[in-house]
């Protein structure tokens, strides 16, 4: 294989590479709406989506929030998300019975926002 290629095939298989690590929307099932009202924990404000944790049904769940730059568009703060802070949580549980829930909407502080 001639060295050119050799470097295409590589560069395009690293490009690719994040992009298949992260799950996509039809990996949740938007007919089974779960919703919780508790408290978050291990709470991140970063990108790609923010993420958090919360126990429901007596098991820790992982939270997939929106990108940062749209919850804050959208009215949802970080400070609104501080860890051990009681919030609404609707969204969609995994298809696969991982416990990860993907939110559309959160109710916190007086406000519902929603994220998708």
């Amino acid at each position: 294989m001639p060295k050119f290629l050799t470097s295409a095939v590589l560069l395009s298989l690293a490009i690719a590479a994040p992009a298949l690590a992260h799950h996509g929307w039809s990996s949740y099932d938007a007919t089974k709406t779960i919703r919780v009202t508790a408290p978050l924990s291990r709470v991140t404000w970063g990108n790609p989506h923010g993420t958090a944790q919360v126990v429901w049904q007596k098991r820790p769940w992982d939270v997939v929030l929106a990108p940062t730059a749209r919850m804050e568009a959208r009215g949802l703060t970080r400070a609104m998300l501080t860890s051990g802070r009681p919030v609404t949580l609707i969204g969609y549980p995994r298809r696969d019975g991982t416990a990860e829930m993907r939110i559309e909407t959160v109710l916190a502080g007086g406000k519902t926002v929603e994220l998708r």
